[in-house]
């Protein structure tokens, strides 16, 4: 989407949700750093605890709720940043803001955000804030693709992406695509974190312990997966794609690119395996 990337390999946003650590996370490797999710007005999440490990699965589980410090501060670290590394926007909206009135909270952080980022998500799939999956229905996210399209046309000409739910039914991907070409989507990000909780190892009374909340890490790869290749072909490969789900070694990253990805992403990999993820990755590439 007419940006030039050093590396393919990202770190998923949810890790810098306020924009604070850029600099630091730079260092890394990564090729670029999603910010985020930030909706207008601070948000404290839901209740902890609520990150979770799921060691045997290589998981966590995560209730954040948009847990951040709001659009207006998140813009303060963002022009503090001294690092050139590509930067997308998450956002979002906030809890207490009803479904109809959705399109105001992404129309709010987009008009702030776009002038101090890359590229700008559109994040309404995570299972963590009540009802926001709902958006990913073709009438509201109808709404909310025509006024940030409108004022982005008229002003900043970001690249827009959607970042969509692994719970979707390929009826509901198809009616994306065609919003996504509609309204000059410029990608998507496939997939946010899963509220199912098939085939896993941690026993049952450990995850009833630890109750609702989205699932990340290596169960999430074949659903990710399957929704790249689904995307890719669907589209004839003209809808860029980010990969993020399940990435925990560099054989991953190159299925997830090999399957119509354009870049990945990175968040519970980098918990496990740590910074020299990054590395491995880009030298596996390089060496192919």
């Amino acid at each position: 989407f007419g940006i030039v990337f050093e590396n393919p390999v990202g770190l998923a946003a949810g890790f810098d949700k306020n924009a604070n650590l850029i600099d630091e996370m730079s260092s890394f490797g990564f090729g670029f750093i999603e910010v985020g999710t930030v909706t207008p007005k601070p948000q404290k999440g839901n209740s902890q605890p609520r990150l979770f490990r799921l060691e045997e699965d290589h998981a966590l589980i995560n209730r954040m709720g948009f847990n951040n410090d709001g659009i207006e501060d998140v813009i303060k670290s963002l022009r503090k940043r001294k690092s050139n590394i590509i930067i997308g926007g998450n956002i979002g909206k906030n809890k207490t803001t009803p479904n109809n009135l959705a399109y105001i909270d992404y129309k709010i952080c987009f008009e702030l955000i776009a002038p101090h980022v890359d590229y700008v998500v559109l994040n309404v799939s995570s299972p963590n804030t009540p009802n926001l999956r709902q958006l990913q229905n073709k009438l509201d996210l109808q709404i909310i693709l025509s006024t940030i399209q409108q004022i982005n046309n008229e002003k900043y000409n970001k690249p827009v992406l959607i970042k969509i739910s692994p719970e979707l039914t390929k009826s509901q991907v198809d009616e994306i695509i065609d919003l996504v070409n509609e309204f000059s989507i410029s990608g998507l990000i496939a997939t946010n974190t899963s509220n199912k909780r098939h085939n896993l190892y941690t026993s049952k009374e450990k995850l009833k312990y630890i109750g609702n909340g989205g699932l990340s890490g290596r169960p999430l790869f074949s659903k990710s997966k399957e929704l790249v290749s689904y995307i890719y072909k669907k589209s004839k490969g003209t809808i860029p794609i980010i990969a993020v789900g399940g990435i925990m070694t560099p054989a991953d990253a190159k299925v997830l690119l090999s399957s119509g990805a354009s870049l990945v992403q990175v968040y519970t990999g980098f918990i496990y395996k740590g910074p020299n993820l990054i590395k491995k990755i880009n030298q596996s590439l390089i060496q192919d």
